[in-house]
C-alpha cells in the first residue's frame, strides 16, 4: 500500500518506518528539503510542501492509497493551530477526493477534554474544552468527522502525550525539579509510549471504522505525584516539593485533570500495548541514565 504520512516529524518517521518496515511505500511530507537526506535513510521518499497551501496538493502522488495527518503547528498561537490541524487537514482531506483511498488517519489529541474534575473520559465522552487551541483542535475533528459522514474513509486518533526515544523530557522535568510535589499532585497525567501510538495508528488505517475516535494512550494513567516520586527514586534523588502559589500558577496554565482512557479501542482494534504504563515505558531511558 503506498501511504502518505503528511507532517513526517518525529512521531512520522517512526510511523513511516514501521510502515516501510512491513512493506508498504511511504511518502513522508516535510516543509524544509534539509529532510530528504534523513528520510530516504529511513527508506521514505520525502515530499515538500505546505500543507496549508491547497495548491500543493497537486503534488501528491495519484497512487496514494492511505493518508496519515500527523502534521504539527509552528507554534502554540490558535492561528498556529488553525493552519496545522483545521486548513492542512481540510486541504488533505479534500485532495483524498482523487485518490484511491481505502483510509484517511487524522492523529489529534486527548487536549481537547478539558475535564478538571479527575473523571474517567473515554472515546465516547464529549470534549470539555480549555483555551482557544482546544477549540481549533475540536474542529479539525469536526472537519474529519464531516468527510466521514460525506464518504470517505476517514478516522481520528486521539493521542495522550507521546515519549520515547528523543523525546523523555519529564526525567529532565524532574531532576531539574520542575516537576515537582505539592498542592494539586493528585492531578492525572495520561502517556503513551510513541511505539504504541504508531500501533494504534496502523492499526486504525488497517481495520479502523470509518467516522470512528479512537485513544491512543496507555493502560495505566498516573497521578503527577505517582511520577515525580517514581521517577526521582529511579534518578537517586529526592523529589522537590512546590510553593502553594507554584502549584496555583502552574494549574491555571494547565488545569485539565481528567483520566484517558483507550480500553474501546484497544478492544475493537485488538490491541496490545508493549508498554501499558510510564513505568515500563521510562525504565529503559532511567537505566541509560543512570548507566
Amino acid at each position: 500500500m503506498h501511504v502518505l504520512v503528511a507532517g513526517c516529524g518525529w512521531l512520522g518517521k517512526v510511523l513511516g518506518r514501521a510502515l516501510v518496515a512491513r512493506g508498504d511505500r511511504v511518502t513522508g511530507v516535510r516543509r524544509n528539503a534539509s529532510a530528504g537526506p534523513e528520510l530516504r535513510g529511513l527508506g521514505i521518499e520525502p515530499l515538500f510542501l505546505d500543507l496549508s497551501d491547497w495548491h500543493s496538493m497537486r503534488a501528491i502522488p495519484s497512487d496514494v492509497e492511505a493518508i496519515v495527518a500527523c502534521q504539527s503547528a509552528r507554534g502554540d498561537s490558535a492561528a498556529a493551530y488553525r493552519a496545522a490541524y483545521v486548513e492542512a487537514t481540510g486541504n488533505l482531506l479534500e485532495a483524498s477526493r482523487r485518490l484511491p483511498i481505502r483510509a484517511f488517519v487524522y492523529t489529534g489529541s486527548t487536549g481537547v477534554f478539558g475535564q478538571r474534575d479527575g473523571g474517567d473520559v473515554d472515546e465516547t465522552t464529549k470534549p470539555e474544552l480549555v483555551g482557544p487551541t482546544a477549540e481549533v483542535l475540536l474542529q479539525a475533528e469536526r472537519v474529519v468527522l464531516d468527510a466521514a459522514r460525506a464518504g470517505l474513509p476517514a478516522r481520528i486518533v486521539r493521542l495522550s502525550g507521546l515519549y520515547g526515544p528523543g523525546r523523555a523530557g519529564v526525567i529532565d522535568r524532574v531532576r531539574t525539579f520542575v516537576l515537582a510535589l505539592g498542592p494539586g499532585d493528585d492531578a492525572w497525567m495520561n502517556w503513551c509510549h510513541v511505539d504504541d501510538a504508531v500501533t494504534t495508528v496502523i492499526a486504525a488505517m488497517d481495520r479502523g471504522r470509518t467516522g470512528a475516535i479512537y485513544h491512543a494512550t496507555d493502560a495505566h494513567p498516573a497521578r503527577r505525584r505517582e511520577v515525580v516520586e517514581w521517577i526521582a527514586a529511579r534518578l537517586g534523588i529526592a523529589p522537590s516539593q512546590i510553593a502553594e502559589d507554584g502549584a496555583r500558577a502552574s494549574s491555571s496554565r494547565h488545569g485539565a485533570n481528567r483520566r484517558i482512557l483507550g480500553d474501546r479501542t484497544r478492544a475493537e482494534l485488538e490491541l496490545t500495548l508493549a508498554w501499558p504504563s510510564f513505568r515500563d515505558g521510562l525504565a529503559s531511558f532511567l537505566t541509560e541514565d543512570r548507566g
